[in-house]
């Protein structure tokens, strides 16, 4: 069965027909590095995370590329507040890389892999003298110009020039305007080279000293890494205008056909409100783990929303991704305790499962439609829990589609400290001596240090709550 996505560009559901057969090469829009990560970052990374993962499950050879935009307004003026004094040009560099470190650590305690042989991670600053060449090929075709210094993009040399924020050229026009520092002609024309502030980082160019705009790393460094035409590009639906506007607009311009495919996830909002530093409201990937130590309950959370939408951050969404957690986990752990012989047919009630899936997934990536297949098959293999061909294909299924979801459910319980040993040891020996009063007390106490028991007719089992 093909793939159809939402095509950002054509504002249709589109079959994916990759360039190359059982290959796509995919472009995301990754970090500016200039602050702690947050749980916005991780959904972004997530959802790309898991297209990149299904598309791989389905047989196709995936190119993923990530950019990290390490020069930056924002990067260099937190250079000045954490290392004041400090000349800029190494202190900015020192900057990126202390978050850019932060994001991968962020992305590695989440399980989203930054594998070098699964993920190419340009830098901005890596690719200055391309930049600077890309320019130079625009001012030559006559779609930019170099003004004081600085070097704008002429936006009336931009065929179709709205047409993926679907806005039309009058209306951008008339919202425009120009800053009083700027020398650009049209108040839509955009800065490709920005000349130099003075003591600020900047590199040589045939303009003067200086540094990239923003729009224009993108163009260049996909179109390096992955030619002038590739499959998808992906970002948060913010990005589409002006940034994806003008790349498109430099990139054709610049004679190439650039993206086949726009991909746009919603944005995160906390308890309905925009997440910001100044409401109290800002949730950084650490903050979270350091609450809720499992990287699964956040991961559910997204799943739950298509990533079309935007997604609501709220503790009792977390409790309730808690509660179908623990319905995975129990299962595991009812399954763990038992011996099983492997699968010797198929069963077709866990086909149907895995077949409904794939159909899901297949529609634009319907994680929320894909998650209740999984919830579906818990349930299935519950009500079959003494039927070894059920148990032993839906424990399979189970961790394969957790796998391609990125979830890991599994996870080691660690070993009993000698207290709660010597509780479940004395709640045993209570039972058997039929003194339910105290065993349903002994095993309240073990409830509260996180040890939840479950009686079965193969005995007494433990698992640490969520």
């Amino acid at each position: 069965m093909a793939i159809h996505i939402y095509n950002s560009l054509s504002r249709q559901k589109e079959e994916l027909v990759s360039l190359k057969p059982k290959e796509i090469k995919m472009y995301v829009c990754g970090p500016t590095v200039y602050d702690e990560p947050h749980i916005g970052h991780a959904r972004s990374a997530y959802i790309f995370d898991v297209i990149r993962r299904y598309l791989v499950y389905k047989g196709y050879k995936v190119k993923f590329v990530r950019n990290v935009t390490d020069v930056d307004d924002k990067i260099i003026d937190k250079a000045k507040k954490e290392l004041p004094g400090e000349d800029l040009n190494s202190a900015f560099k020192k900057v990126a890389e202390k978050y850019l470190n932060s994001y991968h650590q962020a992305l590695t305690s989440l399980g989203i892999g930054v594998d070098q042989d699964k993920i190419s991670e340009p830098k901005a600053s890596e690719y200055i003298p391309k930049m600077i060449k890309f320019i130079q090929g625009l001012i030559g075709k006559g779609a930019a110009y170099a003004q004081g210094g600085d070097v704008y993009f002429d936006i009336t040399k931009a065929k179709g020039y709205g047409k993926l924020s679907n806005q039309s050229l009058e209306k951008m026009e008339s919202g425009a305007r120009v800053a009083p520092n700027e020398n650009k002609r049209n108040p839509l024309d955009f800065a490709l080279w920005k000349t130099a502030k003075e003591n600020e980082p900047s590199w040589d160019s045939p303009w003067g000293k200086g540094r990239p705009g923003w729009h224009i790393e993108c163009s260049v460094m996909s179109s390096d890494i992955l030619g002038d035409q590739f499959d998808i590009h992906g970002g948060g639906i913010d990005l589409i205008f002006p940034h994806h506007e003008n790349e498109i607009a430099q990139s054709e311009a610049a004679g190439e056909k650039f993206a086949k495919y726009w991909i746009h996830h919603g944005l995160l909002t906390i308890n309905g409100q925009k997440m910001a530093k100044s409401l109290g409201n800002f949730i950084t990937v650490q903050g979270f783990l350091d609450k809720y130590k499992n990287p699964d309950l956040l991961k559910l959370l997204f799943l739950s929303t298509h990533y079309s939408h935007p997604v609501d951050y709220t503790e009792e969404k977390i409790q309730e991704a808690r509660q179908s957690l623990e319905r995975i986990s129990i299962l595991l752990e009812r399954i763990a305790s038992r011996k099983l012989k492997a699968a010797s047919k198929a069963v077709k009630e866990i086909d149907e499962i895995k077949n409904k899936f794939i159909g899901v997934m297949d529609d634009d990536f319907n994680t929320p439609q894909a998650l209740a297949c999984v919830f579906e098959l818990v349930n299935l293999v519950n009500k079959n829990i003494d039927n070894d061909e059920f148990v032993s294909s839906g424990k399979s299924l189970l961790l394969e589609l957790a796998g391609i979801l990125g979830l890991r459910l599994e996870k080691s319980q660690g070993e009993l400290a000698a207290e709660e040993k010597a509780l479940i040891n004395r709640r045993n020996a209570a039972k058997k001596e039929r003194n339910f009063t105290e065993a349903d007390k002994l095993r309240k106490e073990l409830e509260a240090l996180g040890i939840i028991l479950e009686d079965t007719k193969d005995g007494t089992s433990w698992r640490r709550k969520l």
